[in-house]
């Protein structure tokens, strides 16, 4: 029989619990960050807690992965979900090795790559995943492993069969159909260009040291670029630089950060600007249509995107992603907001802040 974790034990416990596992780029994305801050954790695997690992433990709403089990004010414990906000929680609470630059100005821009990732690049992993019948069919024989105890050949089949049929008619909420696809697969190519060439001169997206969004980007990628065949191979053949990339964002326990490391946000390298103006060609008119459905209480965003029709499901959420990065550009003091409004001029993403 499997011991028994209880809210008390964690409680107890001065290591970060976290629970996920490997197929979620949320999880991926989280592990990556506790292992750079050199924050010690815990990671219980979700097919583990199926068979009976935890008792009388608090349950997020919605239920989501990674789920960290963190104590409240009160010091109760909490579930809690949102990677975004969670690497600011641990910000606050472990000094060292901050994924956060130092410049709010900059800060914002490390903000606005991450919640492109977390948003928009999640479609692509979303779409490759259970649109081409290879993805379909790897994501099935595999996650069934990743999200249950040991099975039966039998069992195994079934539970494949249910993971496929409960996330391939979620592609309404990512925006994945054949209306959408040459938008959301032209995307990811032109993100490959510009992050491999960004890759061949500078280690990370902002700097010598990695940021919230190079955590972001990795975690999608961890599925784009190293699981799911179709969009592994599609990054293979454009970007090896990226693909590699990945592998050493895994672990970046060794590295050394200093404040230096970061880029002057009055001085981006240009590799910097291209990907801006790759987030800046789609992502603003996805989130500001999102929000207009969302605010009118539409059925379906109607919309285009690089001159090409996107049709999808509103998603509340993205609203409110969109509502939290204007309120952190109101937040900036003038001469912050100089700064950042005249790095992103031009690029596209000034659209997401007027």
């Amino acid at each position: 029989m499997p011991r028994k974790i209880d809210a008390d034990t964690i409680l107890n416990d001065p290591r970060v619990t976290l629970m996920g596992v490997a197929g979620s780029p949320y999880t991926r994305k989280m592990l990556a960050v506790l292992r750079y801050r050199q924050i010690p954790y815990r990671l219980l695997i979700a097919s583990n807690v199926a068979g009976g690992e935890l008792t009388g433990m608090p349950v997020p709403k919605p239920s989501l992965l990674p789920t960290f089990f963190l104590p409240a004010d009160d010091g109760t414990l909490q579930a809690v979900t949102d990677s975004t906000p969670l690497i600011r929680r641990f910000e606050a609470s472990h000094r060292e090795r901050s994924v956060i630059p130092s410049d709010p100005a900059l800060a914002l821009i490390d903000a606005l790559i991450e919640d492109y990732a977390d948003e928009w690049l999640t479609k692509a992993m979303f779409h490759y995943r259970w649109h081409y019948q290879a993805d379909i069919d790897k994501a099935s024989a595999v996650l069934a492993t990743w999200s249950r105890p040991p099975l039966s050949d039998e069992e195994h089949a079934r539970y494949g069969k249910l993971i496929a049929e409960r996330q391939i008619p979620r592609l309404r909420y990512v925006g994945s159909s054949e209306t959408t696809a040459p938008v959301i697969e032209a995307s990811y190519e032109r993100f490959l260009d510009a992050f491999e060439n960004h890759l061949r001169t500078h280690r990370y997206l902002l700097g010598a040291r990695p940021g919230s969004s190079d955590f972001g980007v990795f975690g999608q990628l961890t599925q784009l670029a190293h699981f799911d065949p179709t969009c592994m191979a599609v990054t293979l053949k454009r970007a090896p630089r990226v693909y590699g990339w990945v592998g050493n964002v895994e672990d970046l326990s060794g590295l050394l950060p200093e404040e230096t490391d970061w880029f002057d946000v009055t001085a981006l390298p240009a590799t910097v600007t291209a990907i801006l103006r790759e987030i800046g060609r789609v992502y603003p008119p996805a989130m500001l249509a999102n929000a207009k459905a969302v605010m009118s209480g539409a059925t379906e965003v109607n919309t285009q995107i690089d001159g090409k029709p996107w049709v999808q499901q509103p998603f509340p959420y993205q609203a409110k992603c969109l509502q939290w990065l204007r309120r952190d550009h109101a937040a900036l003091d003038d001469a912050a907001r100089r700064r950042f409004d005249t790095a992103i001029a031009g690029t596209g993403c000034e659209a997401l802040f007027n």
